[in-house]
């Protein structure tokens, strides 16, 4: 028996011992109005390692105005990773306990919706959540299979795209980022002198590094999933890893020490000057940049849309400047708090509450109205151009061990990048195992 089979039949079964345990007046009082005294939500979110502070106050702040509205405690808890976040996905549906809500990133909600285990939103639920209305329609790109099935709400947008130094641009001659990814390593080469490099890449981030690859194969012509077949070990992939880890082993252009780095030190590092381009960053990196030495030196621009090794983008490839990238919320159904989670996600998807969390954070708002302000921003606007050119990951309840494989790629060559270099048969080993991998993932979804 496959494990998403397992899980299945652990979700229906824990979900039918809830359902005799659920009072239908649970989440409010006998005339229908909420209150959730002495009830306590679960809330799981994943981990900001760029602004800990502020997600520990937000999380007191939050807390705090929700219990003032409905009388309920609110309890955060965090996922540090991809790999964590999966495995409280399935440990919570076997288990039929665990968050009420869970904030995933967006690629991992066809693996939610596989599970059946999240509330499919019907009209009653979304006007509880304050309405289907109050997002922006390309918000729900990812929340279900189509728009009759979804279980994500939009909670969060966060659109890819590249800082560059204006400085060292215009000191070098470069009128803009290139087009295309070898456009960009030339000019990235262009610009590694002395102490500065032409890239600043985080090869040991546990979110980022796959995201690369899947833009560099989709521009390319290679969807990575396709009517339940897995390409990662297509040629143009392959050639995908060899470019992005060919920029620190082979090329030179990335400091050596960001075989180590996660995204927030890749930030910090561009944001002390000392190298040119800044790829695979959203908007939230604009709170520590405007903080930075390059505060008023920076721009955005949107990523090479040309894959490697071509000059122009190839029939069938995909214009894609970022994965459709975010956070959605989704309720468990086994939670007997599902009208208070619904109430809390109306409360954190408000425009007055998107606008504070983009402040703070710098996730530009799902939410129509505070979204609308922001437009005029002309910091934004290549932020604003990614997220109109964005595109799906799969729909596909293995893609979230999918894109694990392709992580684990990168994680797998950590020791060769340290040695600085790029074994090609190594490479076409690990690429052959997450094949393998990632179709038996496509092959157990449902």
């Amino acid at each position: 028996m496959n494990r998403l089979k397992i899980i299945a039949i652990g979700a229906a079964a824990a979900l039918a011992l809830a359902a005799c345990g659920d009072d239908a007046k649970s989440d409010g009082s006998a005339d229908g109005a909420l209150n959730g005294a002495g009830k306590t939500l679960n809330v799981l979110m994943g981990a900001n390692t760029i602004y800990p502070q502020q997600q520990k106050q937000w999380f007191t702040d939050i807390s705090n105005a929700f219990k003032a509205q409905t009388g309920a405690e609110v309890k955060f808890e965090t996922f540090a990773s991809a790999n964590e976040e999966l495995t409280k996905i399935q440990t919570s549906v076997v288990s039929g306990q665990g968050p009420d809500i869970y904030a995933l990133g967006t690629t991992f909600t066809p693996t939610a919706y596989s599970t059946g285990a999240f509330l499919e939103l019907q009209d009653a639920d979304w006007q509880k959540a304050g309405g289907r209305d109050r997002f922006l329609p390309a918000t729900f790109g990812i929340s279900g299979p189509d728009a009759q099935h979804q279980v994500g709400i939009p909670f969060a947008s966060r659109p890819f795209v590249m800082a560059y130094n204006t400085e060292l641009l215009k000191a070098a001659g470069i009128d803009k980022p290139a087009d295309s990814w070898d456009g960009l390593r030339e000019q990235a080469k262009k610009l590694t002198t002395g102490g500065t490099y032409g890239l600043a890449v985080a090869y040991a981030d546990g979110f980022d590094p796959w995201k690369f690859i899947w833009a560099m194969s989709v521009q390319a012509g290679n969807p990575l999933v396709a009517a339940k077949k897995a390409s990662l070990d297509n040629p143009v992939t392959l050639n995908a890893y060899e470019t992005y880890l060919g920029w620190l082993a082979t090329d030179k252009v990335v400091d050596p020490a960001s075989v180590g780095w996660k995204n927030a030190q890749a930030i910090a590092d561009f944001g002390a000057g000392k190298a040119a381009f800044l790829p695979m960053v959203s908007a939230s990196s604009k709170v520590t940049l405007d903080k930075s030495q390059v505060a008023g030196k920076y721009a955005y621009a949107v990523m090479p849309t040309i894959p490697p090794g071509q000059t122009s983008r190839p029939s069938g490839g995909v214009g894609a400047t970022s994965i459709l990238s975010g956070d959605n919320l989704v309720v468990a159904k086994y939670s007997k708090n599902k009208d208070l989670a619904l109430a809390f996600i109306k409360l954190i998807t408000g425009a007055e509450q998107q606008k504070s969390y983009y402040r703070t954070f710098g996730d530009l708002p799902t939410n129509a109205a505070a979204a609308k302000e922001l437009q005029s921003d002309p910091a934004l606007a290549a932020i604003v151009d990614s997220a109109g050119r964005s595109a799906g990951t799969p729909f596909n309840g293995g893609w979230s061990k999918v894109q694990l494989a392709l992580l684990n790629v990168v994680v797998q060559s950590i020791p060769d990048l340290k040695a600085g270099k790029v074994d090609e048969g190594h490479l076409k080993s690990l690429v052959g195992a997450a094949q393998k991998d990632a179709q038996s993932a496509v092959d157990e979804a449902k």
